[in-house]
């Protein structure tokens, strides 16, 4: 079969533009594909120790809003008066433009909290680095972590959290 006509050779490549275009924007392959990540973590003492060492000063469990999402995070405070968000056990989708995102907002499970944490004040901390596994972000110095109490996995691109965990403090 041979395509003779300028309307069908128009047609046909502008189909595969769109094909091109929306493959491109959706990423449908990261929905069957994981990345995992291994990054060391800190190794905190038990909460009755002495030590000089790392504390977590804050953490909580991640709730699904998107996609299917578990896992812990925490905020480490290092001696030196540095902060790191870790990521543990992270299991999430993956998707097109996941970055994560220290917020303002109250995890709200369900429905009502896919959307909100671009709504109040947030701080990106950088593009998630996988799916799974163990990860690390430095806390810029001078993050105010009683305002931006949550963390969520957002995907920047669609405007929502595939999940999301309340930092509270430790005692």
């Amino acid at each position: 079969m041979t395509i003779r006509r300028p309307a069908a050779w128009a047609a046909a490549t502008v189909l595969a533009l769109l094909a091109g275009l929306g493959l491109y924007w959706f990423q449908p392959w990261k929905l069957v594909t994981d990345r995992q990540v291994d990054e060391a973590l800190a190794v905190v003492p038990a909460p009755a120790a002495e030590t000089s060492g790392p504390t977590i000063a804050r953490q909580g469990t991640f709730i699904s809003h998107e996609h299917d999402t578990r896992g812990m995070a925490r905020v480490v405070l290092h001696p030196d008066g540095s902060r790191v968000l870790e990521l543990l056990d992270l299991a999430t989708s993956n998707g097109p433009d996941l970055r994560v995102w220290l917020s303002d907002q109250p995890v709200r499970p369900g429905l009502d909290g896919w959307r909100v944490f671009d709504d109040g004040a947030s701080l990106e901390l950088g593009r998630l680095k996988g799916n799974q596994g163990n990860q690390r972000y430095a806390i810029p110095p001078g993050t105010d972590l009683d305002r931006l109490a949550s963390v969520a996995i957002w995907c920047k691109r669609f405007s929502v959290s595939f999940g999301a965990a309340t930092l509270r403090p430790e005692h």
